[in-house]
């Protein structure tokens, strides 16, 4: 596991399940959670399934980045 910090300066544009969580200081089934209720939507990717979250919406829901509307 990782365990550098990550910084919201230079943050990827698609995050996993956890660092989401490490960012967001909650759990990785909260996220997944979340990602249930709408609150969180993942993207899926590869054959797995694999979740992904776009930095955009993790910073909505610290209140640092309004949600721009998908073009």
């Amino acid at each position: 596991m990782n365990n550098q910090t990550l910084s919201l300066d230079n943050l990827p544009d698609l995050l996993t399940v956890r660092e989401v969580a490490q960012i967001l200081r909650v759990s990785p089934l909260t996220i997944k959670r979340w990602g249930k209720r709408g609150k969180l939507p993942a993207i899926r990717i590869n054959s797995r399934g694999d979740r992904r979250y776009k930095k955009e919406a993790v910073l909505w829901l610290l209140g640092i980045q309004q949600k721009s509307p998908t073009a």
